[in-house]
């Protein structure tokens, strides 16, 4: 909720440098309020968001589309979890006056072309959806990527 941090001023920005300078791994994690996602022009304005988030901070990014337990018509928010342009656009298109559709069209079409934005529903509820959010995470960092393999030595029975 504090877009500012990235947006106005760079002390995020700065922090985030300072941890790597540290020698620590690190990703954005951004999310955004699933029931904020309740119509395509919300959630156009959270897919800008998120991409300026990820343009200021240069980040490894993980979008988190949050309080998926809250919501009543899970329906309505997957709709918006892998959108396709055409869509979007339509949509856009319908609730907004015409004087709009290009700028609608390319808000569609740089949702679609940098296919950067997607969300990761989070539902607090369900540890799976907890662990699959994590593994994101971990995926992103590339958290153990640097242990090593253990492997059990096989030795074969000899035959008698």
């Amino acid at each position: 909720g504090q877009i500012e941090l990235f947006t106005h001023v760079p002390v995020l920005h700065n922090f985030v440098e300072y941890l790597k300078r540290k020698n620590f791994t690190v990703c954005a994690v951004y999310l955004l309020d699933s029931q904020f996602v309740s119509d395509v022009t919300k959630y156009i304005s959270g897919c800008m968001a998120s991409l300026s988030a990820m343009i200021q901070l240069e980040l490894p990014h993980i979008n988190i589309l949050s309080k998926m337990d809250l919501v009543s018509n899970k329906k309505d928010v997957e709709d918006y979890l892998n959108p396709e342009a055409q869509v979007l656009l339509s949509q856009l298109n319908r609730q907004m006056a015409p004087r709009f559709h290009k700028l609608n069209k390319a808000l569609a079409e740089l949702v679609d072309d940098y296919n950067m934005v997607n969300f990761i529903p989070l539902d607090l509820r369900k540890e799976s959806s907890i662990q699959y959010v994590l593994s994101n995470i971990d995926n992103c960092i590339q958290y153990g990527e640097d242990a090593d393999v253990k492997v059990r030595d096989f030795i074969p029975e000899e035959d008698d």
